[in-house]
């Protein structure tokens, strides 16, 4: 005989099956969201890790005036060069970028430094600096153009925009010595006379010096020694 007490009725058995498929259904569901929110935290992260490094190289950096980066071209830095030769003693390069000029002009034997506000190109600099063996005869500072002195520097150059110049030109007027020699690439200083011009179209380099631009032969000229009376 059939023993009905090993052999559950259909309606147990509909009941255990409606019991199983939520719970499956369930687990499922709670490993497919698992998935999800890894993928989603994952796919943020690389956003994220991306928008960190490639940003600084591409949008401009908090300035008074926007100075993006654009980086100096083999022919514009060749360029400036040819400027420097025959110069000694300091060089500063304002919104230093990447720091190749820096770089470029510590192989020639300057002291060089550079002045970026951005802290990506800054570290990215000082890492190449490294890489070209010249870390010695380089220095990089995170700082804002117009915060800083360029009083002690004898060689300066210039990547700048069109709406910074003016300005620009008055505040190293107003700082550097008469022996200074500065070199703008791309755009001119709006009011000074270029000394020396090498290069054509957006690898064009000006450079100035200063003691023409003041004057200051002339001004040494009229400048008498006192006679005792």
């Amino acid at each position: 005989a059939f023993n009905k007490s090993l052999s559950p009725s259909p309606g147990a058995m509909s009941q255990a099956v409606a019991k199983e498929i939520p719970q499956e259904q369930g687990e499922g569901g709670s490993r497919r969201s698992s998935w999800g929110l890894l993928v989603t935290a994952g796919v943020g992260g690389t956003l994220v890790a991306l928008y960190a490094v490639a940003t600084p190289f591409v949008t401009p950096a908090l300035r008074k005036v926007c100075l993006p980066f654009v980086p100096a071209t083999a022919a514009q830095i060749q360029n400036v060069l040819k400027m420097l030769e025959n110069r000694s003693g300091s060089l500063v390069d304002i919104g230093s970028g990447d720091g190749r000029i820096v770089i470029a002009a510590a192989k020639k034997g300057f002291q060089a430094v550079g002045y970026e506000l951005n802290p990506w190109l800054v570290w990215y600099s000082r890492y190449r600096a490294w890489r070209d063996g010249v870390h010695q005869n380089t220095k990089f500072y995170i700082s804002d153009l117009w915060k800083v002195s360029f009083s002690r520097y004898t060689n300066v150059v210039v990547f700048g925009v069109p709406q910074m110049m003016p300005q620009l030109e008055k505040k190293l007027e107003d700082e550097l010595e008469c022996n200074a020699r500065i070199i703008a690439c791309r755009f001119p200083f709006p009011c000074w006379i270029p000394d020396h011009t090498t290069g054509e179209g957006i690898d064009t380099v000006w450079a100035y010096d200063l003691k023409r631009s003041r004057g200051c032969e002339t001004k040494s000229l009229e400048i008498t020694p006192e006679t005792e009376s």
